[in-house]
């Protein structure tokens, strides 16, 4: 006998490893099918986008809740939240100071402040004061309200 072990090079591959590379086809392919398709919450679709960009636009005073209600009136199933995400990402860093400002603008003529406090009369006499300020023509009126004298005890 010259060569002993003749025949095992005629078997190029062997029974055992044929059936691992099925397993590990199998574990791949079923591994690759039931994973995820994408992760996190589904995202709004453009159009949805478009829309919302348009009504922040074409109306800067108009808040999520506002577009919220907009979009649910048209029949576009959006959360309010998912609005003003997406409207804080559109809005520039200074806005919110803007609108603040315009909203001081558009609301001076009814604006007013108004204060209690009590001013000493006497040394043992106490004047209550009301004072009240409108910002439109920056005139304040004080009404006095009671002299009276604290409580003995």
């Amino acid at each position: 006998r010259l060569w002993p072990a003749w025949s095992n090079v005629l078997i190029i591959v062997k029974p055992q490893t044929v059936v691992a590379w099925r397993r590990a086809g199998f574990r791949l392919f079923w591994r690759l099918r039931s994973r995820p398709k994408s992760l996190g919450r589904p995202k709004i679709d453009a159009e949805v986008r478009a829309l919302i960009r348009r009504m922040v636009k074409e109306n800067p005073s108009w808040g999520a809740p506002r577009i919220h209600g907009e979009l649910l009136k048209l029949g576009l199933n959006v959360s309010e939240r998912t609005v003003s995400r997406y409207i804080r990402r559109l809005s520039p860093p200074g806005q919110a100071r803007k609108l603040w400002a315009t909203f001081l603008r558009n609301h001076r003529e009814v604006i007013a402040a108004m204060d209690f406090f009590t001013v000493p009369t006497l040394p043992s006499e106490f004047c209550i004061v009301s004072l009240s300020s409108n910002t439109v023509d920056a005139k304040s009126s004080v009404l006095m309200l009671q002299n009276t004298r604290p409580a003995p005890g």
